[in-house]
């Protein structure tokens, strides 16, 4: 019976070196994992030396199917419980398996499958996470490393875990307040398409009936309905149907170049009522992003460039390209940021403060702090100004639409009347 060499990590984290008799190299796996060790590497005496994990797998053909993203809350819970597996002093490959485990099947727990071989096979867990860019970003991967080089892994999670809540909890109070709004518009939107499809075509043949010489604004309003019944080259109704897929398309078109993400973005930023609103989140976000790395040890330069990546807007990440060359020459980050004015005075201050006090990262995530709170009050306000202009406009709408069927409904019966007298 062929004689194998093998290493392994026993269930404590510690590495062993030992030999076990077998049939082949699956024989010696399976009998070295029901010595409740993992095995990292395998070879057969006098054979060549083989790596223990995904490679082995493949050469199997054996293969893991993830089909999508993973959800940010999946993500986020994930990484809470790691942290706490690490704080209780698990080994990483044993925190996995426990993850996985309790995870439904699915991409995530085929995410958290692979990851575990990447470890059995000596790869750390910041590697493991680079393969599963669908799951783990760069900001995500590159503070695992800070925190593996570190030695502080436990806490690097923990922070992780807090940013990812708080950038989740920003982002849901922005999606909640706008559910409101759009569903009274689309319900408002499709009771007056219906009219103008099914109820305004019948009081114009009661019109053309009666041979009534029809007011203006009732003229437009015939017309409006006559096109979205029998417009060309496309009816009105089709037109508002697939008008908002058509800008959905525009605007993904125009977003794959970085000039058009430059454009958009940047009058996004200067919109009269949501400008505010979209600069506070973009401050908040890119505020707390370098705050977090800075505090997990990542270095200034790498930190900018991950920040700038993950920023999500276009006129940032040419802000933040000013500041990498500058911090690059040896200058500060406050100066190109107040040179680009894409912050106010109070956040360049704060970073000045912070840079020459040594608690940059302090600083940052109290600016994120405050601008969060900004934007709680913000969409707020949002909120408060959106439902009077939704009521007018509807009411506008509404108003147009009555006095335009009920004005030669007055001539008629005028006539009639006179006619009769």
């Amino acid at each position: 019976m062929p004689t194998f060499g093998y290493e392994a990590m026993n269930q404590a984290g510690q590495e062993v070196k030992d030999e076990i008799d077998a049939i082949s190299s699956e024989d010696a796996l399976a009998r070295i994992r029901n010595l409740g060790y993992f095995p990292t590497r395998i070879r057969e005496k006098g054979g060549a030396k083989g790596k223990v994990g995904p490679a082995a797998k493949k050469k199997k053909g054996g293969f893991t199917l993830s089909l999508g993203r993973v959800g940010e809350k999946t993500i986020t819970q994930v990484t809470r419980q790691l942290s706490t597996l690490q704080d209780a002093g698990l080994p990483i490959l044993r925190s996995l398996h426990i993850l996985e485990e309790q995870q439904r099947p699915g991409t995530m727990k085929n995410v958290l499958s692979a990851m575990a071989e990447d470890i059995e096979g000596g790869s750390t867990l910041s590697e493991a996470c680079s393969k599963h860019p669908k799951a783990f970003n760069r900001l995500y991967v590159n503070m695992v490393a800070a925190g593996e080089t570190g030695g502080v892994l436990d806490l690097i999670l923990q922070r992780l875990a807090e940013f990812m809540e708080k950038a989740q909890k920003l982002k849901k109070k922005i999606q909640g307040a706008m559910v409101y709004p759009v569903v009274v518009v689309l319900f408002a939107g499709g009771i007056v398409l219906g009219i103008m499809i099914v109820v305004i075509p019948k009081f114009s043949k009661i019109f053309d009936d009666f041979d009534v010489a029809l007011p203006p604004v009732t003229l437009v309003l015939m017309g409006t309905s006559d096109w979205f019944v029998n417009g060309k080259p496309l009816p009105g109704w089709a037109v508002v149907i697939l008008g908002p897929f058509a800008m959905f398309f525009l605007y993904k078109t125009i977003r794959a170049s970085k000039g058009g993400r430059f454009v958009l973005d940047y009058s996004a930023l200067k919109a009269p009522v949501l400008g505010g609103l979209v600069e506070k989140t973009s401050v908040s976000r890119f505020s707390r992003t370098l705050g977090t790395l800075i505090n997990a040890g990542v270095p200034i330069l790498d930190a900018i460039n991950i920040t700038r990546d993950t920023s999500g807007n276009e006129v940032y990440v040419r802000a933040l390209d000013k500041v990498h060359d500058s911090i690059r020459e040896g200058e500060s980050i406050a100066a190109p940021l107040r040179q680009a004015k894409v912050v106010d005075g109070l956040v360049t201050n704060m970073i000045d403060v912070g840079e020459e006090t040594g608690e940059l990262d302090k600083m940052l995530t109290k600016v994120a702090d405050n601008y969060d709170e900004e934007v709680d009050v913000a969409v707020a306000s949002l909120v408060s100004l959106l439902e009077p202009i939704m009521v007018v406009c509807l009411g506008g709408i509404v108003g147009f639409i009555v006095i335009a069927l009920f004005m030669p409904l007055v001539q008629l019966i005028s006539s009639v009347s006179g006619g009769g007298g």
